[in-house]
């Protein structure tokens, strides 16, 4: 591509601060994250300090950032501590219940009855009202709110069950004439009510765990960076000391075997260091002076004495983590859905019970009044929409943690989403197809020495940033080269640079744009063609007399990269390359992938306008580059991935993030995408499949034709295990194959 620096020397952008709190603490080392806040992840606009319920679904908040340590969850602790003591009660409760439906036990018959029913009181009312009590609690603060949820309809189901219950035993003279129940006795549902809530605090327990279990991958990325750091004083002397004291410019020694603390640049020593943590590549790297380190990898061989560049959050390792917790707590676009779904659910759920108990009390059978509460607290329990709301947050976190483990970082779900959806990709060339590191080839004077002309054209090139430029100054250093000072620097995006060397007037640049600055390149025209045919990138070194030199850099194809051109194409995803270089070294590359659809000499503007061009047909665009030159490309992109071996700025510039850059990523961002999305559907046609076909059920639609009913208990336990059953679906993407 032709060589640029405006966007490269832009000022790096400032990432994006974390959520606050009303008074939230200043961020804690390392992640940028306060340690103590907590949020929701089915409504991740919710945040607070400290653990708790959210005030619009009920649901336990987690912690924003979980710790490293698996440390007890609070609310968890606290649902298993009252899930024990409901299960002691009612074991003994259901044994009595049963034993009051068996005929001829004479005890449990007349006056005895009654005492059995009272005893069964004495048993479910601290369940219900005790280790349920956090139930009733969420729902009057849904109440409160004016947005009804999965509680409110816990604790109408088991409390309208509990002072049924309680009105039959202590007021039997207030139910309707002829109602009995076994023995004689009033109709009692003391064990309904108490095994629901016992059932549903299991769930809580099973939820809470599953949910904690997600939390994976960020807690691996947690653990990569050491606790401490050994720094060389000043005055000779070696000392441990804790990572959040380390400044930028200490000198840190890292052994073998210990993990690299932040990231800096190796300053003595050669190692090989094991990277594949944080990016997903399984083959170690090797490091020697001048070798930029990352915070979090692997020190394998070799001691290496390293200088900080980067501390605390300014780490990669620190933004990784900042990135994956953003994106697993940020809504897919398919939530909408849900939330319009949601918001007329409950409502619809209490008009539906509502609606039973009236029909099973005016045209049921005998006991008409037992039925109309049994089957309304069934469509109760059985509506919470617990799995309808787990389904996508779930996926998203199970999706974002899984590319997280294999160097794919996700802004978002809507990034997901989109790589899945995505049928048509944009490939830049240099640092996304090749590697991104050109070595300088011919070099060709006209009317001079040609390492003459490579000083004055590597002066110029020193303070650009591009890969072009490098590989024109590494190959004057290597021969050797004094460079002379320059003056009068500028340099424009996509063209080429310009300056003084001893007051004379200079450009390198592309030949299109040294032709627009007034040079004649007509002479070495048939040259350009020539080397670019052979897939070289050439710029030439320009004067007020011409055309002074010709240079060729040479840009190798990463390796793997036709083999991922072609699976993207068998998935159904359409290839094309988008490149500023010249159309005939664009060409050559691309059959050397097997693309036929190139965009050639494009400048970085223009970039966005074929993206634009391509979305207006209808397609939708994915687009690859090193998150630099090609950001506004990114930008208007459905997706942007942009190759994180790019700058720095690249973690923040795209939605999606090959840490690593590795080519191969592009084919795994897409299956990740494809599976999470997959994912998501599975769930949603689960969630909604259940309540759609449990409600009517529980409402009694089989007994006209079959005589069938669901019990309360049974529609408690499969709600229960529906949110569970969302949570291990979603699970499954941490062991997908990318």
């Amino acid at each position: 591509m032709p060589h640029a620096n405006c966007p490269e020397h832009a000022p790096e952008p400032r990432p994006p601060a974390p959520r606050p709190a009303a008074s939230g603490p200043e961020p804690g080392q390392g992640s940028g994250a306060p340690a103590d806040l907590y949020t929701c992840p089915m409504h991740p606009e919710v945040v607070q300090r400290g653990p708790g319920a959210c005030p619009i679904c009920g649901m336990a908040l987690e912690p924003v950032l979980p710790s490293a340590a698996e440390a007890p969850n609070p609310e968890l602790v606290a649902f298993e501590r009252r899930l024990r003591w409901a299960t002691a009660l009612t074991v003994p409760l259901v044994l009595l219940a049963m034993a009051r439906m068996v005929p001829g036990l004479g005890w449990l018959e007349g006056g005895g009855a009654w005492l059995a029913g009272l005893v069964e009181a004495a048993l479910a009312v601290p369940v219900v009202l005790g280790a349920g009590a956090p139930f009733f609690t969420r729902a009057v603060a849904s109440l409160r709110a004016r947005r009804p949820n999965m509680f409110t309809l816990i604790a109408l189901g088991t409390g309208a069950a509990l002072a049924f219950s309680l009105l039959a035993l202590l007021v039997p003279g207030a139910l309707p004439h002829g109602l009995g129940g076994h023995g004689g006795g009033p109709p009692l549902f003391f064990e309904a009510a108490a095994v629901i809530t016992t059932l549903v605090l299991l769930g809580q327990v099973l939820e809470l765990r599953a949910r904690a279990s997600t939390q994976g991958a960020i807690r691996t990325l947690l653990r990569l960076a050491p606790p401490v750091a050994r720094r060389l004083e000043p005055d000779g002397r070696e000392r441990d000391v804790p990572l959040d004291q380390v400044a930028v410019g200490d000198r840190l020694r890292v052994r073998p075997g210990e993990a690299v603390p932040v990231d800096g640049e190796v300053l003595e020593g050669r190692s090989a260091v094991d990277e594949s943590l944080l990016t997903g590549e399984p083959l170690p790297v090797d490091k020697a002076p001048g070798s930029a380190v990352t915070g979090g990898t692997l020190n394998r061989s070799g001691a290496l004495v390293i200088e900080a560049r980067r501390v605390g959050a300014q780490t990669l390792l620190a933004r990784i983590i900042r990135r994956v917790g953003e994106a697993q707590r940020s809504r897919a676009p398919v939530q909408r859905l849900v939330d319009r779904v949601s918001a007329v659910f409950v409502p619809a759920v209490l008009g539906v019970a509502l609606g039973t108990a009236v029909v099973w009390a005016t045209l049921g059978p005998e006991p008409r009044a037992a039925y109309a509460v049994l089957n309304a607290v069934a469509v109760l329990i059985i509506a919470c929409p617990c799995a309808l709301g787990l389904a996508t947050p779930m996926s998203v976190i199970g999706g974002v943690g899984r590319g997280a483990e294999h160097g794919i970082l996700v802004r978002d779900a809507a990034a997901l989403e989109a790589l899945a959806a995505m049928d048509f990709l944009l490939l830049d060339k240099t640092g996304t197809l090749t590697e991104g590191r050109p070595a300088l080839g011919a070099v060709e004077a006209f009317g001079g020495p040609p390492d003459e002309a490579l000083a004055l054209a590597a002066a110029l090139e020193r303070a650009s940033e591009h890969p072009i430029a490098h590989a024109v100054v590494e190959g004057a250093t290597a021969r050797g080269l004094t460079l002379p000072e320059v003056t009068d620097f500028e340099a424009e995006a996509g063209l080429g640079v310009s300056g003084r060397v001893g007051g004379r007037p200079l450009w390198i640049g592309s030949p299109a744009w040294l032709a627009a600055q007034g040079i004649d390149t007509a002479p070495v025209a048939e040259r350009v063609r020539a080397l670019r045919a052979t897939g070289a990138t050439v710029v030439l070194l320009g004067g007020r007399e011409g055309v002074l030199a010709l240079l060729s850099v040479v840009d190798p194809i990463k390796p793997g990269a036709r083999e991922v051109v072609e699976g993207l194409a068998a998935d159904g995803v359409r290839v094309a390359l988008l490149t500023g270089d010249g159309r005939p070294t664009a060409e050559v590359v691309a059959r050397a992938l097997g693309i036929t659809e190139v965009h050639a000499e494009v400048l970085p503007d223009q970039k966005a306008d074929v993206v634009a061009r391509l979305q207006r047909a209808g397609r939708r665009v994915g687009m690859a580059g090193d998150g630099i030159n090609d950001a506004p490309a990114l930008a208007q992109a459905d997706v942007g991935i942009a190759m994180g071996t790019g700058a720095d700025a690249a973690i923040e510039s795209a939605p999606v993030t090959l840490v690593r850059g590795t080519v191969e990523g592009l084919g795994r961002a897409r299956r990740l995408g494809r599976l999470t999305a997959a994912n998501l559907r599975q769930n949603l046609v689960f969630a909604f499949a259940y309540n759609v076909l449990g409600i009517p059920i529980a409402a009694g639609a089989l007994y006209p034709a079959f005589g069938l009913l669901l019990s309360p208990i049974v529609a408690a336990a499969a709600m229960a295990l529906s949110s569970v059953s969302v949570i291990a679906n979603a699970r499954r993407l941490g062991r997908a194959r990318l």
